[in-house]
């Protein structure tokens, strides 16, 4: 006879109310006496549990990331500038001939942008020549020639490039200045005293066969533009923006020998932050011949990062496509050799916010890996259970017969 479990003797009501929760126990027991234990049960239970706590961790370094939403929304900033991050080899195209230039569709031009850009030369194997760095303040140019010789209060001329600003040239720089102003091709440094007396021309011929790494960074207006990297100086002719090949650089270098060939370590438009792809970071560029036109045309994505300290971050991601030609006129718009970056603004902007993952996900999680497990272990042990006393009963019954 089977024994049973003796109920707890309650006096009355009490009982009774017991007796009928007692209908609700979703999870009967069974007597000790009648419970199996095989070594089948055991191996399952063993697994079962090592699997348990392997979804478990997982499940907990899961909830601890931090969980970025993203939204998009109309970008209605203004007055912003845009911070442009630049590092860029060129191998082949040495720092003497090569000007940075950038320019925007609100007329903002700036000629020659080197105040916040810094200039290094390399040789050919692409090792630094010189542990100097050059750093350009803009529309100036470094002095090869000791002038504490000279009379300070001089007033040399400026070839016919006078003007209201700028009546005296006592430096080269200051007679390209004064014809860059005009608008003029700055043709032969060798008919220029100044020029002549600090060595000019030797300077370019020296660098003729380096190299130089430019990097540093832009800020421009918030409004689409261009910015690239083109050899000889620029200069406004007419209202348009025209870079002179000077015919002394010709002479030295010659415009059949313009290798473009550039290799961008780093481009991006703003700060980084977790999880940024800027897609022209490490490009190597070969220019398969002389005197090519490389364009980027970028599309900018304003951005806004906002971390889990509250500390917002505004950048901006970007897309972008390139083209390439070979460029024979000195005009940009005729084709220019250099690199060309044209970016364009979205009228949209995306906000990342970090946030901490819902604690009640995680539990929900877990109570889903502990129950779906056990469910399924319980099902594989039961299978396992009933087809091996199948199996010996069909033994058995052979045996006998």
């Amino acid at each position: 006879e089977v024994p049973t479990a003796l109920p707890v003797q309650l006096p009355g009501l009490g009982m009774e109310v017991l007796n009928r929760l007692r209908r609700f126990d979703a999870y009967p027991k069974t007597l000790e006496d009648f419970r199996v234990k095989t070594c089948g049960g055991a191996m399952v239970t063993v697994i079962s549990s090592l699997i348990m706590l392997l979804l478990f961790f997982s499940e907990l370094q899961y909830y601890l990331t931090k969980e970025v939403h993203p939204e998009l929304y109309v970008d209605t900033s203004r007055g912003e500038k845009l911070k442009i991050n630049i590092d860029t080899i060129f191998p082949h195209m040495p720092c003497a001939y090569l000007s940075i230039d950038a320019m925007d569709v609100a007329g903002e031009q700036q000629l020659d942008v080197e105040h916040n850009l810094f200039k290094k030369r390399l040789d050919l194997g692409g090792n630094i020549i010189s542990s100097e760095v050059e750093k350009h303040e803009l529309g100036k140019q470094d002095e090869v020639f000791n002038t504490t010789k000279l009379d300070p209060g001089r007033c040399e001329s400026c070839y016919g490039a006078e003007s209201e600003d700028m009546k005296c040239c006592n430096t080269c720089a200051d007679v390209r200045e004064a014809y860059r102003r005009k608008g003029w091709a700055f043709k032969n440094a060798d008919s220029i005293e100044q020029c002549m007396r600090e060595g000019f021309t030797q300077k370019l011929q020296e660098q003729k066969n380096e190299g130089c790494q430019v990097y540093g960074f832009l800020e421009v207006n918030k409004v689409a533009g261009n910015f690239h990297f083109a050899p000889g100086k620029s200069f406004q002719q007419s209202h348009v923006h025209v870079h002179a090949v000077e015919i002394h650089d010709l002479q030295t270098f010659g415009l059949d020998n313009i290798n473009m060939t550039h290799y961008i370590r780093h481009l991006s438009f703003g700060s980084d932050y977790p999880g940024i792809v800027n897609p022209l970071d490490g490009s190597n560029i070969t220019a398969q011949q002389a005197s090519m036109m490389f364009q980027y045309f970028v599309k900018i994505v304003p951005t806004i990062y906002v971390k889990l300290d509250g500390e917002m971050v505004r950048t901006n991601q970007f897309s972008v496509t390139r083209h390439e030609k070979v460029a024979n006129g000195l005009i940009g718009d005729q084709g220019l050799p250099g690199v060309f970056v044209l970016y364009e603004l979205s009228p949209m902007m995306v906000k990342f916010t970090e946030k901490h993952r819902s604690f009640t996900h995680f539990l929900t999680g877990v109570c889903a890996i502990i129950g779906g497990v056990f469910t399924v272990a319980s099902l594989i042990d039961s299978l396992i259970y009933y087809s091996a006393r199948a199996i010996q009963r069909k033994i058995e019954l052979g045996k006998a017969s």
